[in-house]
């Protein structure tokens, strides 16, 4: 079997760049930037769970110490934990903390549901222009005869762009939708649970602190 016979230039394009350039019109640029963004980070940590509640320790022991009006604020590699624990420590409360955590992960979850939402469109669109590829190529049979060698061209053509379209759908496009979606919820089950430690070291200081509707924690409970 020659693989070099499916290396086509054309076919590539008119799949590849048509994809895209229909993604982009469906889905905005906005939506496209951050799916890229999204691409970028994979394969990289985005959260270090046992550094960040090292630091969280640290934070929690100051605080049963002194309490949330003389502790010091401490720095976190994790801008996220960082700015929760500043607003609890500025409100004394723990239900501060819970809802700075819910607003970062909407945020979060949103930026995710988008880029996914972005290649699952790619993922659908892909066949669709390995199909026009297709009849681009059968479009370009002489009219006047068919030629052996024309014939043969346009076939090969038609066949390797409708198999383009198949595997950037199913072995690229929509491979790289659920990679993020797991990296997502993988990051997702870490944070929640150093939220869950740090609620649950400081919860004796704030009894009256009522739980967050549709929170985690109040699920659990």
């Amino acid at each position: 079997m020659n693989l070099m016979t499916l290396i086509d230039g054309p076919s590539a394009l008119i799949v590849l760049g048509g994809t895209a350039l229909a993604t982009v019109l469906r889905c905005g640029i906005g939506d496209c930037r951050i799916t890229l963004r999204k691409l970028g980070q994979l394969g990289q940590p985005q959260f270090d769970a046992d550094g960040t509640r090292a630091e969280v320790a640290l934070q929690v022991q100051e605080i049963r110490q002194d309490g949330f009006l003389r502790a010091p604020l401490h720095h976190f590699d994790d801008d996220e934990f960082e700015q929760a624990t500043e607003a609890m420590i500025a409100r004394r409360s723990v239900q501060a903390l819970l809802e700075s955590h819910a607003a970062f992960r909407a945020r979060r979850l949103a930026g995710a549901e988008r880029a996914v939402r972005t290649l699952a469109q790619a993922a659908e669109l892909a066949p669709v222009f390995g199909l026009a590829g297709t009849l681009v190529s059968l479009s370009q049979l002489p009219v006047e005869g068919l030629a052996r060698g024309a014939f043969a061209g346009a076939i090969s053509m038609a066949v390797v762009t409708t198999l383009y379209g198949l595997l950037a759908a199913n072995l690229l496009l929509a491979p790289l939708a659920r990679m993020i979606e797991r990296a997502a919820q993988s990051e997702e089950r870490e944070r929640q649970a150093v939220i869950d430690w740090l609620a649950a070291q400081l919860a004796d200081l704030n009894p009256a602190s009522p739980p967050l509707p549709g929170d985690p924690l109040a699920e659990a409970a």
